[in-house]
């Protein structure tokens, strides 16, 4: 169990990332590929990146990699140095600028085996252990191959989940401040508002108590399960949650960038064509114009056209707040969109 001790103080320094961490996406997908967590939701996209990585020339990278940053309750914190980092390079920049100490006591902790002997140190672990700048500099490529293959070409997916994320946070916080705010993470977290406590299911048990540092909320796209935080209480505190993709996410996407139907998936398309099918699917959950451009990397013009036919066909609604225009299913829609017969 996962402890975050907050006072009064601490809800109000409390901050959510603008955007994605390409990092902490990285990190998380990678460790997507050592199991089979969230099979129906991630198995398509594991398939599509293990035979990307093959025809690349970096199945054995990508082995490195995972004994670097394994699956495990601990995983090396010097990987993921950001709060919401704007871009890859300057991520990478981080992680090879980090002091030799850290790297020699996460790397070594990441081989102590626990209780027990570890495995064996890999030569490549120990020299960057050692800070040497020609493997930290290998380090840096390894992780710009791994994303542009593992991350790179789902970023509309995944800005996209974010900003469909970003608008349910923001309606809490506005409704009922920080409370309200980390309430809205249910289930992954709970919420112990008398007792200002945050609380996850987490494979180790820690006490975290803030002490005037700003925590930092990070979604991610590749996150699973429950949330992960820092291993180091010393290190500015972040908790990544997950965003949780629907399943059949890939298909949907992919059927948005070439028109096709997805393999087995959206019949509907036959009498309202592809983009449009896509669009309704999209919308089990209210969207605005700009998210669902995004979502199904349209145009806005686009996406707003596909859905002013929807609306005019009762299979969406749409209302106005402020400056967005929010889309819904309509109950017909979701009929249509089931093959039922509606009315």
């Amino acid at each position: 169990m996962l402890r975050i001790h907050f006072t009064a103080e601490d809800l109000t320094r409390l901050r959510v990332a603008a955007r994605p961490d390409p990092l902490w996406d990285l990190v998380h997908a990678l460790h997507l590929l050592q199991n089979r967590q969230a099979a129906l939701v991630f198995d398509p996209w594991r398939r599509e990146v293990r035979e990307a990585l093959a025809r690349e020339g970096l199945t054995a990278t990508t082995a490195a990699l995972a004994r670097l940053c394994p699956w495990a309750a601990y995983f090396p914190d010097f990987l993921t140095p950001g709060q919401g980092i704007a871009d890859l390079e300057t991520g990478i920049d981080q992680v090879l600028s980090t002091p030799r100490h850290r790297l020699s006591d996460e790397l070594g902790r990441v081989f102590a085996g626990g209780d027990g002997p570890g495995e064996p140190v890999p030569e490549v672990a120990r020299r960057l252990a050692e800070g040497d700048v020609e493997t930290l500099v290998r380090l840096g490529e390894a992780l710009r191959r791994f994303y542009a293959v593992a991350v790179a070409p789902y970023l509309g997916d995944v800005r996209a989940a974010v900003a469909a994320d970003r608008p349910v946070r923001a309606e809490a916080a506005l409704e009922d401040g920080a409370d309200g705010l980390l309430a809205s993470y249910q289930p992954e977290l709970t919420w112990r508002e008398g007792g200002r406590v945050l609380e996850a299911e987490y494979p180790v048990t820690r006490e975290l108590a803030l002490e005037g540092r700003a925590l930092t909320m990070i979604p991610s796209f590749f996150c699973v399960r429950q949330p992960v935080a820092l291993a180091d209480p010393a290190l500015p505190p972040v908790l990544v949650h997950p965003l949780t993709p629907e399943p059949g996410w890939l298909l949907r996407s992919r059927a948005a960038r070439d028109g096709s139907a997805p393999a087995g998936g959206l019949p509907v398309a036959q009498l309202i064509g592809h983009t449009r099918a896509a669009v309704l699917d999209a919308l089990d959950r209210p969207m605005t114009t700009t998210q669902l451009a995004s979502a199904l990397r349209l145009a806005l013009s686009t996406a707003s056209r596909h859905a002013t036919v929807l609306r005019e066909a009762g299979l969406v609604t749409s209302e106005r707040r402020g400056s967005a225009v929010v889309h819904r299913r309509t109950p017909l829609g979701q009929a249509l969109l089931a093959g039922g017969a509606g009315r």
